[in-house]
């Protein structure tokens, strides 16, 4: 069998039940595990390097107003592979190659591939990608065991959370400029971690907030997980963030409950790893029953305000 995955996340999933040496092709933002980085890369971005976190949006909304796409893929490579799979999505143009460029790329094939559109909004939804792709690739055994080993993670956190005395008001930010609130599963997790989301939009796209909304928010515990970004990409625009009106009285800021996360490898990515990233949000959340989160470069930082 042969796999093209042109998702992050599902290529973590391929990898997750086994089926590394099936993969032939994987995009160019797959780099998990590191072993991946070996694999042929057969996505591309148009939008140039170096852009702004506000370049980057102005950019993404021409193109995608122009019903443009922002990824192109190496058909020469596609036709060379002849995949009996294709993993793929539906669900935002922004994070991959559009279902339509998809399409138009497999028509040219001589044989049609299966492909397998996942486009999860839930954590629960997330799972069942996980059941399909094994189905599809006759991984069934092996992806129960895996759904059933994160089910149990998550429910452990969710169990303990659910016994906190309180649940503080948290936001999680997927961009800051401008400032999108957290969708889909995002909202999700820090209800499981214990937290009160009032801004994000559960099981729902992120959309883009007003800065007095979080202010009247008033989130005793912030958290930055842009979409796609690591820490320290993320931290570039922290400078323009703390600058906002009102930004030191914040509640989160005065406590120093600010925090940076790896949203490229934890929260934007809907396969194995968002158990994870529930474990993180729980001990940001309520460090006094998971304990305290330390730096962690790859993962979670405690931001200090710049001078």
């Amino acid at each position: 069998m042969k796999i093209v995955s042109l998702l992050p996340s599902a290529t973590e999933i391929v990898y997750a039940l086994g089926l590394e040496d099936s993969l032939m092709a994987v995009t160019h933002e797959c780099d998990y595990p590191p072993s991946v980085q070996e694999k042929p890369r057969i996505t591309r971005s148009i939008l140039p390097p170096g852009l702004s976190s506000g370049e980057i949006d102005a950019a993404v909304r021409e193109q995608l107003g122009g019903s443009h796409s922002l990824y192109a893929i190496n058909q020469a490579m596609l036709a060379a592979i002849r995949p009996d799979v294709i993993l793929t999505q539906q669900l935002c143009d922004v994070c991959a190659v559009s279902y339509d460029d998809v399409m138009a790329a497999v028509s040219s094939l001589p044989v049609r591939p299966c492909l397998v559109n996942l486009e999860p909004t839930t954590l629960g939804d997330v799972w069942k990608d996980i059941t399909r792709v094994g189905a599809v690739t006759g991984r069934e055994e092996e992806a129960a065991r895996v759904t059933v080993s994160l089910r149990a993670r998550v429910e452990a956190i969710r169990r303990r959370a659910a016994q906190a005395k309180t649940r503080p008001r948290t936001a999680l930010l997927e961009w800051l400029d401008p400032l999108f609130c957290g969708g889909h599963w995002d909202p999700e997790l820090v209800e499981m971690a214990g937290g009160f989301d009032g801004l994000g939009r559960k099981h729902a796209p992120s959309t883009q907030i007003s800065w007095d909304s979080v202010r009247k928010f008033a989130p005793e515990v912030l958290v930055v997980a842009q979409c796609g970004f690591g820490i320290e990409r993320t931290a570039q625009d922290m400078r323009q963030f703390q600058a906002l009106p009102g930004f030191p009285e914040l509640p989160a800021v005065r406590s120093d409950r600010v925090f940076l996360v790896n949203g490229s490898d934890y929260f934007s990515r809907p396969g194995p790893r968002l158990a994870d990233s529930l474990e993180i949000l729980a001990a940001l959340v309520h460090p006094e029953m998971f304990g305290e989160m330390h730096d962690d470069p790859e993962r979670v930082v405690r931001w200090t305000p710049l001078q």
